[in-house]
């Protein structure tokens, strides 16, 4: 406080043209703390709904402050809750009869009206079926390598294993199994360990899972390469979300292709690797979020869940840049409308495309009028949007191109649900177990193919040193 008295006493008796200078200093120095104070204010109303922060970054509901908005509950329909009459009837299909392992016929011996005994076989009798798992146990099979001593020259010799048995302990299944627990369903080394005790009554050390998982990354190596270069020459959506690997940020990067998924772990998040992923030459349309990793894809068809979120946060920093927002918000939501219409056939392509070449010069007009607003924020995501404005509209004039990455953030929540329970990886090769497992696991799903069988089918073809199976699409699919 004194400080600023002595400076205020300075500037009242200096000469008046260093009074002059030193007061324009100080009105840019105000004006520069007004900026940093509505950026701190932006910041502090940020949430799920206008910024790119995950749903499970928002606060409690009932914060005062930074309270995340939510949609408004539906107004009661009056009707009771669960299954209404007349909705289509879902029920668990019945095994084939030729995989029943057994059939109990459950015949009357007397009338349940008047008592008399009966006789005779039911054609259609009604089929009640009970599934049951016995108790597991593993089929252990020993090996018992004998040593012989040469006649002739006393030298000692070993029998060796059986070609396509493997050095360890476990076998290809079971290992495919305790990978499958570990990266495809997310559970933790200990909790692995148990199971494998509870339900396999096997007794495994935490770091007998650790080699295991190598092992089964060693493997799928090879289909997961043909993967990668596969997803390439496909139209994809790519995203990315942080990652740690040995206490150090990393990220994890998804490419979703219609067939395919291909995971991978960097050090980094820059265009240098988004071109290591689709290849420099990539020529297909990539949607994506407005990340500047992505500006070098000729074809890209930016998000636009992501974009009403930069418009909702206009509105939400209100001022001079709440009108634009509004209005905005109001043009992507007839187009949604629009875009649902096509989606489930109730409007023309054709007629689509004619209402987007409208909409278009509407919402051209709202970014030059965005600019010129009068807050800071709002004008340069206006500028920007204007710049990359051709990648706004890929969708309506391609087929087969949705106008939103929720196919790549739904594959990537995956992984970002991995993160939050395992902390990340603590080594290189527990990323390539990570990144190699779930790519294949999205990937059969997406395919409808067995996760373990093909974990299984690959572990066997590296003990038998054969080519392992592929992840590549086949014209079937």
């Amino acid at each position: 406080m004194e400080g600023h008295r002595e400076q205020a006493w300075r500037i009242a008796t200096a000469p008046l043209e260093e009074r002059v200078v030193a007061i324009e200093e100080i009105l840019i120095r105000l004006s520069k703390l007004e900026e940093e104070v509505e950026d701190l204010r932006a910041k502090a109303g940020q949430d799920s709904t206008n910024s790119s922060r995950p749903p499970s970054s928002d606060g409690p509901r009932g914060q005062s402050k930074g309270k995340a908005k939510r949609k408004p509950p539906s107004a009661p329909t009056g009707r009771k809750r669960g299954g209404q009459q007349g909705h289509p009837k879902h029920s668990r299909p019945l095994t084939p009869p030729e995989k029943v392992a057994a059939v109990v016929d459950c015949k009357p011996r007397s009338c349940g009206d008047c008592g008399a005994p009966l006789h005779g076989d039911d054609a259609t009798p009604v089929r009640h079926q009970v599934a049951e798992i016995p108790p597991i146990e593993p089929v252990v099979t020993e090996y018992r390598l004998h040593e012989c001593v040469c006649d002739r020259c006393g030298a000692r010799t070993r029998g060796g294993l059986p070609k396509g048995v493997p050095t360890g302990s476990f076998g290809p299944r079971l290992t495919a199994i305790l990978a499958l627990l570990s990266g495809g369903c997310r559970l933790g080394k200990r909790t692995v360990q148990q199971l494998a005790g509870q339900l396999f009554g096997l007794t495994i050390s935490l770091g007998m899972i650790c080699k295991l998982e190598r092992r089964v990354a060693e493997a799928l190596e090879q289909p997961i390469a043909h993967l990668g270069e596969y997803v390439r020459t496909q139209p994809v959506n790519i995203d990315e979300t942080s990652w740690r690997e040995h206490k150090s940020k990393s990220w994890l990067w998804v490419v979703v292709a219609p067939l395919a998924t291909f995971f991978h772990i960097a050090d980094r998040r820059t265009g240098q690797v988004a071109k290591s992923l689709l290849g420099e030459a990539y020529d297909q349309v990539a949607t994506s979020d407005r990340h500047g990793a992505y500006n070098w894809i000729k074809h890209r068809q930016l998000c636009w869940s992501h974009l009403r979120r930069d418009f909702q946060a206009m509105v939400d920093r209100g001022g001079a840049g709440q009108p634009i927002g509004e209005r905005l918000l109001s043009m992507s939501d007839a187009l949604f409308i629009w875009w649902h219409r096509v989606r489930d056939g109730d409007l023309a392509r054709s007629s689509f495309r004619t209402y987007v070449s409208i909409l278009r010069g509407e919402l051209t007009d709202a970014l030059e009028a965005g600019m010129q607003c009068g807050c800071a924020k709002t004008a340069r995501i206006c500028k920007r949007l204007l710049k990359e404005e051709a990648h706004l509209w890929t969708f309506a004039r391609l087929e087969g191109i949705e106008p939103t990455n929720n196919t790549g953030e739904r594959a990537i929540n995956v992984a970002v649900r991995y993160r939050k329970m395992s902390g990340g990886t603590d080594s290189e090769a527990g990323s390539r177990f990570v990144e190699r497992v779930l790519s294949v696991v999205a990937t059969c799903r997406q395919q409808g193919r067995d996760v373990l069988e093909y974990l299984t089918e690959c572990l066997e073809a590296k003990l038998h040193q054969l080519e392992p199976p592929s992840l590549v699409p086949s014209r079937e699919h």
